[in-house]
């Protein structure tokens, strides 16, 4: 007893990991094309279904597709709308991995030939590089998987041993809510939804339970499987609320309309089953009433957005960015949210500085700089934790560029504590014009991301600042010996100019370094502008 007892909870946890390096594996392969995809195609509710669909089946986990959407949604690519058309379609494809376990771990019977492709497929990831080694962990993980599968089937044919379905309550509503109740816990405690399924079919290919006692199950473990994403969103952004609320509602309405079946339906299930066999049944239905769900959902997504952003809404904060530490499970989807919060620092910082070099100098944004301060010190450590895969060379470039424009912006910032100089610079009568021409160029920034018009503006503008600066310097010195300006003018009047210079040449260096950003993630920009949340 006791050893079948090891042997199912060994299962379930080898199931677990194999599941986990599987899918770990499948989104660093696929991961770039897929958020690239997502982007790019997710312009209705429609087809936000599609991409949601077969990016859960391709990836094998609706969590990592939510974790992509979240990000979106906070860099303005999708809006909430578009969003929820992706989370329904990742739960249909949520299903793949049931018709997976059950093709693979119960009719092809493949946990021996799954023993023997583990090592060298552990071997393949271990000595080798890049894809191979990729495609070795998702060899190792689905071998993993498979075998967990058998010694969870081994384990509970002796848990088991004289159990029938029969013995369980059945056809009543407290029945079906107390096998709903289990689903629910299970898929809780195991914090995964295929783990679950995988639970639910071993139990009924061994008989001790029904159909009709499985889909009550199911419908539980649906339910259950929002318990990751509400506990993951507490304290998360915005979008991470409104994406886990949202799914909630869903799987609750889907739900609820699939009970009547598992409480009256009994004899079409039973038919059904005759018909297919029970695992197929079981799939069916779970497939079904996600696929119904999504279908009723789906005209009414645009009311159904309004109502989950007046469900849950903006919370007033002093801060002036939000980095959901959620997003770092894809760092794909942190670089962006990287991008985007630094989008929002540089918009803040440009707008200081271009309102204190004009005419009339308004220097009150920057004497209010503390907000700027912590949000680069929240964009530094979170930048310092997002884990690269290995061998994705776009990742690599974009966190390189984002590197370097978080060290410009920190020492833009640091120039911005200085506002002493710019009085210096509008009284004289040589540099007042350039400064002028500095402030008007920072603040003609768009509200979105800087474009290659800024960029080749504020270089062109740099060169011509340089150039009036190195002859004014030279004026001054000349000044100075002739008795015109004092030793303290001079020095005063050479450190504004080159506070002047330096500002100017961080900026033009942020812009450049986010043309190349916008080179590897051409559609950033463009979309960010045009999609805002909802």
């Amino acid at each position: 007893m006791n050893e079948d007892f090891f042997l199912a909870v060994g299962g379930i946890g080898m199931f677990l990991l194999g599941m986990k390096i599987m899918t770990n594996a499948l989104r660093e392969a696929a991961g770039s094309n897929l958020r690239d995809w997502l982007s790019r195609f997710t312009t209705t509710p429609l087809r936000g279904v599609m991409t949601g669909a077969i990016t859960t089946a391709i990836i094998q986990s609706s969590s990592a597709t939510s974790v992509m959407v979240v990000g979106f949604v906070g860099a303005g690519l999708l809006s909430l709308g578009q969003a929820l058309g992706v989370l329904y379609g990742a739960n249909i494809g949520t299903t793949a991995t049931g018709w997976i376990v059950s093709l693979l771990g119960f009719k092809l019977q493949l946990g021996s030939l799954a023993m023997a492709l583990l090592f060298p497929a552990a071997l393949l990831d271990l000595l080798a590089h890049g894809t191979l080694a990729r495609v070795g962990r998702v060899v190792a993980g689905l071998c993993l998987l498979l075998v967990g599968l058998e010694f969870l089937q081994d384990g509970m044919k002796g848990l088991t041993e004289g159990a029938r379905f029969d013995m369980l309550p059945s056809g009543t509503l407290g029945s079906v809510l107390l096998l709903l109740l289990i689903g629910a816990v299970f898929t809780i405690l195991v914090q995964s939804s295929s783990a679950a399924v995988a639970l639910a079919l071993v139990l009924l290919d061994g008989g001790v339970i029904s159909v009709s006692q499985a889909t009550a199950m199911v419908i539980g473990m649906n339910i259950g499987t929002t318990f990751t994403a509400m506990m993951a969103s507490v304290g998360g952004s915005r979008p991470m609320r409104q994406t886990a609320v949202g799914n909630l509602v869903f799987n609750l309405v889907t739900s609820a309309l699939a009970l009547p079946v598992a409480i009256f339906a009994e004899d079409q299930m039973t038919a059904l089953a005759v018909a297919t066999d029970p695992m197929t049944a079981l799939l069916l239905f779970h497939l079904g009433f996600n696929v119904v769900g999504t279908a009723l959902f789906l005209p009414f997504t645009s009311e159904f957005a309004a109502f989950i952003a007046r469900l849950v809404p903006e919370t007033k904060t002093d801060s002036l960015i939000s980095l959901d530490r959620a997003l770092l499970q894809d760092p794909g989807t942190a670089l962006i949210a990287a991008q985007t919060a630094l989008i929002t620092i540089v918009g803040r910082l440009f707008d200081a500085l271009g309102s204190a070099l004009q005419p009339e100098p308004d220097l009150r944004l920057l004497a209010a700089l503390a907000p700027v301060e912590e949000a680069v010190e929240e964009l530094v450590a979170f930048l310092e934790d997002i884990r690269l895969p290995e061998g994705v060379e776009d990742d690599e470039k974009i966190y390189t560029e984002l590197l370097h424009q978080t060290d410009h912006v920190m020492r833009l910032l640091e120039h911005a504590r200085r506002p002493a100089f710019v009085q210096i610079l509008l009284e004289d009568r040589i540099l007042r014009r350039p400064a002028l021409a500095v402030g008007a160029a920072l603040l003609r920034h768009p509200p979105a991301p800087l474009t290659e018009r800024d960029a080749e503006r504020l270089a062109r503008l740099h060169r011509l600042v340089e150039h009036r600066r190195k002859r004014h310097r030279r004026a001054m010195l000349l000044g100075e010996h002739a008795g015109m300006y004092s030793v303290s003018d001079v020095f005063s009047h050479t450190d504004a100019m080159r506070w002047l210079d330096r500002v100017l040449h961080h900026a033009e260096r942020i812009a450049k370094h986010y043309e190349t950003f916008h080179k590897v993630r051409p559609e950033f920009p463009e979309e960010a502008q045009q999609k805002t949340p909802a």
